[in-house]
Formats: structure tokens, C-alpha cells, sequence
């Protein structure tokens, strides 16, 4: 975070929070931009989503071994995050 983090989170919050339309197109970007992460290098992509529930951290460990099927999930994020992006358009 940049500056105070608390003051910079109010913000961040409200901006996102009282927009739905603004916080759909930001899912979208984070969907886009994790599955380009996974493309280049998908074994730190899998590395850094590893906290969480026992289940999850075992999926990312797998993940991490498994560097084609994490790029194809990182393609299928990237085209979801594209159409989910186009959808809001559309709606908007």
C-alpha cells in the first residue's frame, strides 16, 4: 500500500465496494492478470497463492509441480477475465 495503508484502505474500499459495476471490471483485471502470471512463470504463480485451507495449499503444491496444467488454467483465467470484462460492457 501506498502512504497510511488504513486511510489508502478506506478508499480502496469505498471505491470498489459502493460500485459493483467497478468491482466486477476489477475481478476481471485480477482473473487477467493472475493467468498471465501463470503463463510466464507458473510455478511462482502457484507458489504465491499457497495459504489458505489445508485443501488449497495441497492444490496450489500440486499446481506447482504441474506447470502445463497451471498455463492452461492461466489461459482459461485470462479468457474468463477478457469475457467477464466484455459482459460488463455489454451491461453497462
Amino acid at each position: 500500500m501506498l502512504g497510511n495503508g488504513g486511510r489508502n484502505m478506506g478508499l480502496l474500499c469505498c471505491m470498489f465496494l459502493t460500485n459493483p459495476t467497478r468491482a466486477k471490471y476489477f475481478a476481471a483485471m485480477v482473473l487477467i492478470g493472475d493467468g498471465v502470471m501463470a503463463l510466464v512463470h507458473p510455478e511462482r504463480d502457484a507458489k504465491a497463492w499457497k495459504t489458505g485451507p489445508k485443501v488449497w495449499r495441497d492444490l496450489m503444491h500440486g499446481l506447482s509441480k504441474r506447470p502445463v496444467l497451471t498455463r492452461v488454467i492461466g489461459a482459461a483465467q485470462i479468457v474468463g477475465g477478457i469475457w467477464w470484462a466484455l459482459k460488463q460492457e455489454d451491461s453497462d
